[in-house]
């Protein structure tokens, strides 16, 4: 075992020693530590109901006959740290998390990990150190929450609460409606409802093989929940025994497969910057090229918050993501998961108990929910969540309103200074420019609350949330500070949208583009020391996974 290295031999009494005093009996030795990488924190919702996953992990692995060991991992709230500083901390902290979960299970020569996750950024992080650490793995996701009900209606934060901002403003709810909306709609721990990031990557976790079948949409406060945390437990001490690391589910048909589900549930854009990220730490490449590829041929069968009116436990429901992956064994290729059966065999065996919300038959778009647009905005690339944009706003023409950062675009929005026929651009928000690629859901909820999303697009080199609906275009690269096309942008430029010739163009000649580049000023950095500052300096381009080299 690779923990014999701090547990065997006579040159390690010292070591032994430490252990010892951590609790564990002489009998310990000669079994796997474990560790349970655990992001528990009691300030993110999705993640105050970990600890009673812990316990069952716990049990889990000494059931099994290893020996478990919990450490900690940070936790960023998207939906907090949302509209403010705050969300320059959050794509970044993929980064910490990899490298913690790194760091720990080397110095301590873990022989395997149960990595306990749920929301945005931590799933991937955790992910990306499973590739980058190879040794065996297995992802529980701590589940979703449950809708809250007000007025009769069921309700999620996304729709119920950052939409309610605009609608306030615009005087269609009034102030004692804001207040009641934003008790009801999130009544306990889980991640948010719909198929938003923390959830999208759930199912593409499962979907890739690295978490048991049920866990993506088994609620946070379900007894299923913890009964898969406990399997998770026993099943990691046999994935030691078995030596099945990661990289032997991580594959690219594993990539692939995973994106053909994201397409077919219609997932947040995020996670064509959380795979290639995960990826490049197997060794794989994933080209934007590939998204698009992929989703051009994957029909869109399910259809949950925010581009529809189901949500996770509707989901759950019908038979989660095996009942997904049902409706495409034929195209699904063979690959290991950490169940020890192959994927295609799930597929098979499975099936969808609720054709309305999984319509493997009448699927709601004919094309998968993501679509990567490029032109002389975005040579490199960009990306929008074309199953939340209307029909009519998939062709789209209008002037520009340029802000260089949110808070600026935000404050126009509410004071009612964008109108339909704008085309909002928020720029140097970007993985470098930002730092940190903020997630822009408080413009794009305020647009949509104010009855603007049919008449008004928005492109950016930041990022969407998973909960954005509208013409928002966002992963525009190069991005601003990199000296992209969109810091050319003036004021009134026509900008030209066609997401199904997967064109974004501004009316301007590549000479205009190259003149009016040399003459930007480009602002002083946001941040100018501590972490962002060094993450600026080494982070990638969007359409890489803004990766760091």
């Amino acid at each position: 075992m690779r923990s014999d290295q701090i547990k065997k031999g006579v040159v390690r009494t010292p070591n032994r020693c430490l252990l010892y005093s951590t609790g564990i009996s002489p009998r310990d030795l000669n079994k796997p530590f474990i560790g349970i990488a655990s992001s528990f924190t009691d300030l993110v919702p999705g993640h105050v109901a970990m600890r009673d996953l812990e316990r069952y992990i716990e049990r889990g692995i000494a059931a099994g006959g290893g020996v478990p060991f919990i450490f900690g991992a940070p936790a960023v709230c998207d939906g907090i740290a949302m509209g403010h500083s705050g969300m320059h901390y959050s794509l970044s902290s993929r980064e910490i998390i990899a490298d913690l979960v790194e760091t720990v299970a080397n110095a301590h020569m873990l022989d395997g990990l149960v990595l306990l996750s749920n929301c945005d950024k931590i799933t991937p992080g955790m992910l990306m150190a499973a590739a980058r650490l190879n040794i065996p793995a297995i992802v529980v996701t701590a589940g979703a929450m449950m809708t809250g009900m007000y007025d009769k209606k069921r309700r999620s934060m996304v729709r119920d609460t950052f939409e309610a901002v605009g609608q306030f403003q615009s005087g269609k709810i009034t102030e004692q409606q804001l207040g009641e909306l934003e008790m009801a709609a999130c009544p306990g721990a889980g991640a948010c409802q719909g198929m938003y990031t923390a959830n999208t990557m759930a199912c593409l976790t499962e979907a890739m093989g690295m978490s048991l079948q049920g866990c993506a949409t088994a609620l946070a406060v379900s007894a299923k929940k913890k009964r898969i945390a406990y399997e998770s437990g026993i099943r990691i001490v046999e994935l030691v025994k078995e030596n099945i690391k990661p990289r032997d589910i991580l594959t690219l048909d594993a990539f692939k497969n995973a994106i053909t589900i994201d397409m077919a549930l219609g997932g947040s854009t995020n996670t064509v910057l959380h795979l290639p990220a995960i990826a490049n730490e197997a060794g794989i490449k994933l080209p934007l090229e590939l998204f698009d590829e992929i989703s051009k041929k994957t029909p869109q069968i399910c259809c949950l918050e925010p581009a529809g009116d189901q949500y996770m436990e509707d989901l759950d429901n019908s038979g989660g993501v095996p009942a997904v992956l049902s409706a495409f064994t034929d195209k699904l290729a063979s690959s290991k998961t950490v169940t020890g059966v192959d994927i295609k065999e799930i597929a098979k065996t499975s099936k969808i108990l609720d054709d309305n919300v999984i319509r493997s038959k009448n699927p709601y778009k004919h094309e998968g929910g993501i679509a990567v647009l490029r032109g002389n905005i975005a040579p490199n690339g960009s990306v929008v969540k074309q199953a939340a944009v209307s029909e009519k706003m998939k062709v789209f023409a209008g002037k520009a309103r340029v802000f260089n950062c949110e808070d600026d675009a935000m404050k126009a929005i509410l004071d009612r200074k964008i109108v339909p026929g704008d085309v909002v651009i928020i720029r140097y928000e970007g993985p470098a420019g930002g730092p940190g690629m903020r997630e822009m859901l408080s413009p794009t909820s305020a647009l949509q609350g104010m009855g603007l999303a049919d008449s008004v697009a928005l492109l950016s080199d930041g990022r969407f949330s998973g909960g954005t609906r509208g013409p928002c275009i966002g992963h525009i690269s190069p991005e601003a500070a990199s000296g992209g096309a969109i810091a050319a942008i003036n004021e009134g430029d026509i900008i030209k949208i066609n997401i199904p010739e997967r064109t974004l163009n501004v009316e301007l000649s590549d000479d205009e583009i190259k003149a009016r580049l040399a003459k930007a000023v480009k602002p002083e950095p946001k941040i100018k020391t501590g972490y962002m500052a060094r993450y600026a300096k080494l982070v990638q381009s969007a359409d890489t996974g803004a990766i760091l080299k």
